[in-house]
């Protein structure tokens, strides 16, 4: 945020940080209204990290209070600091064809090239950006971590209601009270799922996507029945927005129907079998069969979630 921009020799202005659209691009889109709802996709997969929060709940004092406080400071930090990263690089970038180019230093990955031009250009060799690129690359491990942990506490909760397959495997504790068979499970599952990138990125892109949009509905479903047919009924916790709850809930719903018809949308065209965004194939597939699941077997003898209250 504060050295990249610091050791930059060019910057770039004002004007150019916040009006520029690149619109001369070889991915074909070149209306500056679908790149800006293109450039907020990525913030939306980037503020899914407050779900680590919520799963942690179980494992959390005073979670009634504490999770939600969870949940919106992850969010909070991540749009204050994720803004002033963003700021800080794209102050440093002046050319973005030649970021963009597979045969400049870092083959066409935008931000390394930015991290290695920087420095290069202020002390001759690219050194420190390499550093800076391996602060990034640490930071991306903490997002693995974060995703495998939420992963693996939804496993422990599936299985100790006997939703999966092997339940009584899955919902073990080991001494300090981590489903610890749940964890490398998630790990295991999370390495054959990105080794699918190696022989089709389609197919890899594809599941990201169902991540993503997959996490938000199930978010917006319970939301949305709340302020629906509960509306009446629904009995708030300690922690809850008061008269405005049905308000923002009613945002929320609305806000995910919109992002997931973004997500629909082409990022490059034109759109052939390789460029084709298969998210709602994917993510409608995945849902037949977890609504097929439910009608023919799952609704006759799964009895809802089993509480540890009391025990």
């Amino acid at each position: 945020m504060i050295l990249i921009p610091t050791v930059a020799t060019k910057k770039a202005s004002a004007e150019f940080v916040f009006t520029h659209f690149n619109t001369d691009n070889d991915a074909g889109i070149h209306s500056k209204v679908y790149i800006f709802v293109l450039g907020l996709l990525m913030s939306q997969y980037t503020l899914t990290g407050y779900d680590a929060s919520a799963h942690m709940t179980e494992e959390t004092k005073n979670a009634d209070m504490n999770g939600p406080k969870g949940i919106i400071s992850a969010i909070g930090i991540s749009i204050i600091v994720g803004w002033g990263y963003l700021l800080g690089i794209t102050f440093a970038v002046t050319n973005i064809p030649e970021l963009l180019n597979l045969d400049n230093d870092a083959g066409g990955y935008a931000i390394a090239e930015v991290f290695y031009q920087v420095f290069k250009s202020r002390y001759g060799n690219g050194v420190g950006g390499i550093i800076c690129l391996g602060i990034v690359a640490v930071a991306i491990f903490f997002c693995g971590m974060s995703s495998v942990t939420s992963n693996s506490r939804m496993a422990y909760a599936f299985s100790r209601d006997g939703a999966m397959p092997l339940s009584a495997q899955w919902h073990k504790v080991n001494k300090n009270e981590v489903p610890i068979n749940a964890v490398w499970l998630s790990v295991f599952i999370s390495f054959c799922m990105a080794l699918t990138s190696l022989g089709s990125l389609v197919a890899f892109q594809a599941m990201v996507s169902i991540a993503t949009i997959g996490l938000y509905i199930a978010y917006a479903l319970p939301i949305f029945f709340r302020v629906t047919l509960a509306r009446r009924t629904f009995v708030p916790g300690p922690f809850n927005l008061g008269r405005y709850g049905v308000l923002v809930g009613w945002i929320a719903v609305l806000w995910v129907a919109t992002i997931t018809v973004m997500f629909s949308l082409p990022v490059e065209y034109p759109v052939t079998k390789d460029t084709l965004n298969y998210t709602p194939v994917a993510v409608g597939g995945l849902l037949i069969l977890t609504v097929s699941s439910w009608v023919i077997s799952a609704r006759h003898w799964f009895k809802g979630p089993i509480t540890n209250l009391g025990t």
